[in-house]
């Protein structure tokens, strides 16, 4: 289906952004990975990648940095030309609750920047290679109900930065779109630990009390709508916040007994 593209998925040496790369290239997508820290793991996603017919690389780069940006964008171009599908997975984010008052001044810039600035950096170092070709997919990643702004307490800075890339998919969008390139965001549930790896086939039989279907959220859910929205005669779709969430808001379910 996506024969003959490349994708570069920010932070894919496991994870969500592991299983939307390797998705991807069951498709015929070569890849481009991107880690910060884990090498080991992106090479061997590297050569599953390789197993099922598609070319990849591997590029360390910290995308919350103009230079992390600007060296990914450069090692991506020198691979294969040009970037067709950018997928924005990639973002620092802090497990412990913290007041805002209780973080540092590094804390929010770092998070400020990983989730909000280099995506829109990434993007913009992207975007002349998709005109030029007249054709281009760019997706973010947020959280389920990021497009509502509502309150997130102990994730003020995590949330302002997901809320701000928000609205930014949504202006994107509309200048792009007479260029052929979709933006669109997508807002993964409460996914954790392996399940962000595994197929729905492999969660079927667990029970999560939390969600409303009974299964736990996995990565192959989050990597069916990445598939979705890449295929040639989805760019109708763009300018939109898709949750996938099983119906669970964990906002909502925190929201008693924060203080």
């Amino acid at each position: 289906m996506l024969k003959g593209r490349t994708a570069l998925v920010t932070g894919s040496a496991k994870g969500l952004g592991k299983r939307a790369a390797l998705q991807l290239a069951e498709q015929g997508c070569d890849i481009i990975l991107n880690y910060f820290e884990s090498a080991h793991e992106a090479e061997g996603v590297k050569e599953q990648i390789e197993k099922l017919g598609a070319k990849a690389i591997t590029v360390q780069a910290d995308i919350s940095t103009a230079a992390g940006v600007e060296r990914l964008a450069e090692a991506a171009e020198h691979f294969s030309g040009g970037v067709d599908i950018l997928i924005n997975n990639a973002g620092p984010f802090v497990r412990e609750r913290k007041l805002f008052s209780e973080y540092d001044q590094d804390t929010i810039i770092r998070l400020l920047h990983g989730n909000l600035l280099g995506v829109m950096l990434l993007d913009h170092r992207l975007l002349p290679g998709m005109r030029n070709r007249g054709w281009g997919r760019i997706i973010h990643f947020g959280f389920g109900h990021a497009g509502e702004a509502r309150a997130w307490p102990h994730r003020a800075v995590y949330a302002a930065a997901k809320t701000g890339l928000v609205s930014f998919t949504k202006s994107l969008a509309v200048e792009e779109a007479p260029f052929g390139i979709t933006v669109n965001l997508i807002g993964p549930g409460d996914i954790r630990g392996v399940n962000k790896e595994r197929s729905i086939e492999e969660a079927r039989g667990d029970y999560d009390p939390e969600s409303p279907i009974g299964r736990p959220g996995t990565g192959e859910d989050v990597a069916r709508v990445v598939l979705f929205l890449c295929e040639e005669k989805s760019n109708f779709l763009t300018g939109n916040v898709i949750d996938v969430t099983g119906g669970y808001d964990p906002i909502r379910a925190n929201i008693k007994g924060i203080f």
